[in-house]
């Protein structure tokens, strides 16, 4: 249970750091380093890292190591979005006629999450973690392993690009989840699929500002 929990704190510490680019994109990352400066053995940083090999936040290889992994180009970006449009559209569609009655309450309440006060600049981490958390559960819920899969593994290349979002657009970016989480459960696979094609062209436009930065 130790070890468990352990793996789990070394493992969102190490994410964190890269989300909000502590671990700037493009960074070295030597284990033995980051086992120091964690104050843990070498074993649980090689676990975290995996597993953020596997979610496309670092990069390894042979003989090099781990690094954090780049930002996505202009068009990169653009082609990412072209995607998304076409299989998250079709799994919320999906999911307005097969979600379950549980996963349609989860999506409402994730839905009503706000970020809070950018005081402290502490928002990006939660805005990051509940935004990620509505879209997979709509991919979850449109019972589909394979879309869900696609998503997972598309949705992954997005994350390093969520730090230059613009804390003003929070609250928009909460309403448009708030009408695809109210669509989702109100059963409605035209509206759902609407709300959601509406939501990515607007977040697709605000995160296009970081290419102008």
């Amino acid at each position: 249970m130790k070890r468990s929990t352990l793996s789990e704190d070394v493992y969102a510490t190490l994410r964190s750091a890269v989300l909000e680019h502590s671990l700037a994109p493009g960074d070295r990352l030597n284990i033995d380093a980051l086992a120091r400066e964690l104050e843990v053995s070498p074993t649980p940083v090689r676990e975290a890292l995996a597993r953020m090999e596997s979610e496309g936040l670092v990069r390894k290889r042979a003989l090099a190591g781990y690094t954090v992994s780049p930002l996505l180009t202009r068009d990169e970006f653009a082609d990412l979005f072209d995607m998304r449009l076409l299989l998250e559209c079709a799994a919320a569609r999906r999911a307005a006629t097969h979600a379950t009655d549980e996963q349609r309450s989860e999506l409402l309440v994730q839905a009503a999450f706000t970020v809070g006060s950018d005081a402290e600049g502490t928002w990006h981490a939660a805005f990051t973690a509940q935004d990620a958390q509505l879209h997979h559960l709509v991919a979850e819920a449109s019972a589909s392993p394979l879309l869900l899969d696609a998503f997972t593994r598309l949705h992954a290349h997005l994350h390093l690009h969520r730090r230059y979002f613009p804390y003003s657009h929070a609250a928009v970016t909460h309403q448009e989840h708030h009408a695809l989480a109210q669509a989702i459960a109100g059963r409605d696979p035209g509206g759902a699929e609407d709300a959601m094609r509406r939501h990515l062209e607007k977040a697709r436009d605000r995160h296009l500002a970081a290419f102008t930065q």
